[in-house]
């Protein structure tokens, strides 16, 4: 596959996770965190706004691989 293609996919993919994902961060931060210290507010939110990242990792790994030898 190249990597065009790929990173298409890849992008695809991505938006559909951070669709799912930050609507359920929100829905935590709004029921659970917004009891808690601000001080540990600050440290929850700045978790669940790098979080997304890890599992997104091998998914931007495999678009950012070379294509292959001879096409």
């Amino acid at each position: 596959m190249r990597r065009r293609t790929r990173s298409l996919i890849g992008t695809i993919v991505m938006i559909a996770f951070v669709l799912i994902y930050a609507p359920l961060a929100m829905a935590l931060a709004d029921s659970h965190i917004a009891e808690t210290p601000p001080v540990v507010q600050s440290i929850l939110y700045a978790l669940l706004g790098i979080l997304w990242i890890f599992p997104l990792m091998p998914l931007i790994r495999w678009m950012a691989r070379p294509d292959g030898g001879a096409a």
